[in-house]
């Protein structure tokens, strides 16, 4: 195999051992298994996160808010179709079934980070608190990234807040 080939897939092997440690030992029940910040040119002003969450426990929780320090705001959204136009709306929440999984990307659920404070530059983490319903938190941090084969179904992002 060729060296880079070897880095890129170690890279990614510690990225995923070190974020399921790190949230094991936050979270017990609740585990990230892999998410990313989409990277955004300087001049736009919002992003989105996509990530996996299993949920280990004999109990559904539901994921109710994110805070962020990189943005004003960070909300729950979701995509829905009206009148043959795909559209972003926020939610209350996300249900995570027991022994169940969450998975948050481009085409469906996803958090927006609106009003980011600083630009984020690819290969910058970006740390996140997840509140649950019960009031249990779960501290990730998720790292900004470009991926080029999701652009067509992300362009949605850039156009609606």
């Amino acid at each position: 195999m060729e060296f880079m080939t070897l880095k890129a897939i170690f890279k990614q092997l510690f990225s995923f051992l070190a974020l399921t440690v790190f949230s094991f030992s936050a979270s017990a029940g609740i585990m990230l298994s892999e998410g990313h910040v989409r990277a955004m040119p300087a001049s736009v002003p919002n992003t989105a996160a996509y990530l996996t969450l299993m949920n280990h426990s004999d109990d559904a929780v539901t994921l109710v808010s994110v805070t962020t320090p990189v943005a004003k705001e960070a909300q729950l959204h979701t995509l829905v179709e009206e009148n043959g136009m795909v559209k972003m709306r926020q939610v209350d929440g996300f249900d995570i079934p027991s022994h169940g999984t969450l998975t948050l990307q481009p085409s469906g659920d996803h958090i927006m980070l609106l009003s980011l404070t600083t630009p984020l530059a690819i290969g910058d983490k970006v740390p996140l608190v997840l509140t649950f319903k019960d009031g249990k938190t779960l501290a990730i941090e998720l790292a900004v990234e470009k991926r080029a084969s999701n652009d067509k179904q992300e362009s949605h992002h850039h156009h609606h807040h």
